[in-house]
């Protein structure tokens, strides 16, 4: 059996500021953007990567979730403890400069981690972590 990851959840309260993070300033292409009832779900992506996407959704599109948890999930957004995500690259320097220089939120400038790996972290616009760590 072949099993692949195919896609990740992201919540996000912001589409157009999460657009600017994840296509301009990560370099993500997107691959779909779709609207309904006010809400955008926004499928991104590594373009050297198809087959992985992150869909990045609208917290409030669940029927399921009652109104208290709603308010915990956005609490929870804004202080970055509710989702997040872990990429890679081959120079987590440059790639920190980069994503730095547009503006985005630093959690932790590059460093060498005791267990091996050297990373860094930002959060997205909607208080996501994403870890960057150097490619293996």
């Amino acid at each position: 059996m072949d099993v692949i990851i195919n896609a990740s959840f992201l919540p996000h309260d912001d589409a157009e500021a999460t657009l600017a993070f994840y296509r301009d300033a990560l370099g993500f292409e997107v691959r779909k953007d779709v609207g309904h009832g006010g809400m955008r779900w926004i499928t991104v992506g590594p373009p050297a990567q198809p087959e992985t996407s992150i869909v990045l959704f609208p917290p409030g599109a669940d029927p399921g979730v009652t109104e208290e948890e709603q308010r915990v999930i956005t609490e929870m957004m804004a202080k970055g403890t509710y989702g997040g995500i872990l990429l890679a690259t081959d120079d987590v320097d440059a790639t920190f400069d980069r994503l730095q220089a547009t503006g985005a939120e630093v959690m932790q400038e590059p460093t060498d981690q005791p267990y091996g790996v050297r990373d860094c972290a930002f959060r997205d616009p909607s208080g996501n972590m994403v870890r960057i760590s150097r490619r293996e």
